[in-house]
């Protein structure tokens, strides 16, 4: 395990933020060569890496979710977790690219793909351009020790846009800024029913009678939002609470938003989170998350990210999401929409099953409600795919974690289903 972890704070030591993976593409590049494979890397920045008669193809996402410092890493451990201070770690897909890089160190015969941009919509997989040899497909970027995904959530991205006007105000001035958000990804967290900031603030100014200034928030479209921050004038006097913290910033001429009894209309009204669950694979089926909302050009911005394991459903989401925002006039667009992978066990996934039985207890096989590129790489190929990957807890935000065991036996699992196909 050592050598993997080794790896990965190598890799920490690059920055490879989504849409800034210059530096790390060509540095796993440059290891592949040096491990004996042969490189193409494509128009999308995919890393793809051959030696000898391969079986099997390894594959991991390579840029990360910056949040916080990050890409600035200060690594720790702690009671057996491995974090980043004041920043998301990267183990996702990290600890994926990592495993991966051992395993080009100890077997001959092997296949590996580095995909780029898996964070901002799974452009790398999209976009992927070259073929691959293998049958099979063992993609490392799961977050759960104990299970093999077979399916995956696909999704789609919502933008909502409108004009705003200002006009002169006097009045007492607060700043707002969200706290105690836990923020987290927005497919497999959104079980867990965190605070969502952008919510949470509108409710607090509504509730208040504030007139909006500016109001900002959310960090990325897949993660849930974390922080929001606003400026308004208020005849009251505010008192802060669990998850707005308040300023008072004196008595002045403000210019404020002649939109912002709708803006926050619009985000009170708007049904965040789970729409439907799957109680048979005892996930959730469908959900959408409000991500970000921009002022900014005199606009309006709202972001949001919807995800669902069934076509169907998914297609019934975006539907909804668009006629609702065009209800308050705003103008809309969808764009990324990927199909989920609704996969069967195989041949593969019991082999799989197999290897990871051998180091963790009560192995199961499921579905996860994220977005996996194996589902859309084996749309391209006649693949059959599996996913597995070491217990990763709040991806996407600052309080990542990566439990430092579990990488040790995923590594072996990973090297054990290798070995058998030598």
């Amino acid at each position: 395990m050592q050598e993997v972890i080794e790896n990965f704070k190598k890799i920490c030591t690059i920055p490879h933020c989504s849409f800034e993976t210059e530096e790390l593409k060509n540095f796993l590049a440059n290891y592949a060569k040096e491990c004996g494979f042969k490189v193409q890397i494509d128009k999308v920045g995919n890393i793809h890496c051959i030696k000898g008669e391969p079986k099997i193809c390894l594959q991991s996402h390579y840029d990360m979710v910056c949040m916080g410092d990050a890409p600035k890493l200060e690594l720790y451990e702690e009671n057996g977790f491995l974090k980043a201070k004041n920043a998301s770690l990267g183990a996702d897909n990290g600890i994926g690219v990592a495993i991966m890089m051992g395993a080009m160190r100890r077997f001959s015969h092997l296949e590996c793909l580095f995909t780029n941009d898996e964070e901002v919509g799974l452009l790398g997989a999209n976009g992927l351009e070259c073929e691959l040899k293998a049958k099979k497909l063992l993609n490392l970027d799961h977050e759960g020790e104990d299970e093999i995904m077979i399916g995956c959530a696909g999704g789609v991205d919502i933008r909502a846009s409108q004009s705003f006007s200002t006009q002169k105000a006097y009045g007492k001035v607060y700043e707002l800024e969200t706290r105690n958000c836990k923020g987290g990804h927005s497919g497999i967290d959104i079980i867990k029913n965190h605070k969502n900031a952008l919510k949470e603030m509108a409710k607090f100014i509504t509730q208040n009678e504030g007139k909006i200034i500016s109001f900002e928030g959310g960090e990325r479209i897949n993660s849930i939002p974390k922080h929001a921050k606003a400026l308004i004038i208020c005849e009251k006097e505010l008192k802060e609470n669990e998850w707005v913290k308040c300023t008072f910033k004196g008595e002045q001429e403000v210019q404020i938003c002649e939109q912002g009894t709708l803006l926050l209309s619009v985000i009170n009204a708007f049904s965040n989170g789970v729409r439907n669950y799957d109680t048979k694979l005892n996930i959730v089926r469908t959900s959408i998350n409000l991500s970000l909302l921009k002022m900014q050009e005199n606009k309006i911005i709202f972001e949001l990210f919807a995800r669902s394991n069934a076509l169907d459903e998914l297609e019934n989401i975006e539907f909804e999401s668009l006629e609702f925002f065009k209800s308050y006039g705003f103008e809309v667009e969808s764009y990324n929409f990927y199909p989920p992978w609704e996969g069967k066990e195989n041949a593969f996934s019991k082999e799989v099953f197999n290897a990871l039985s051998l180091f963790v207890e009560n192995v199961k096989i499921s579905a996860i409600h994220a977005g996996l590129e194996c589902g859309i790489i084996e749309k391209k190929f006649p693949l059959m795919c599996a996913s597995i990957g070491p217990n990763i807890y709040n991806p996407h935000s600052t309080d990542e974690r990566c439990e430092l065991s579990s990488v040790e036996k995923i590594s072996k699992a990973v090297f054990e289903v290798l070995k058998n196909n030598q």
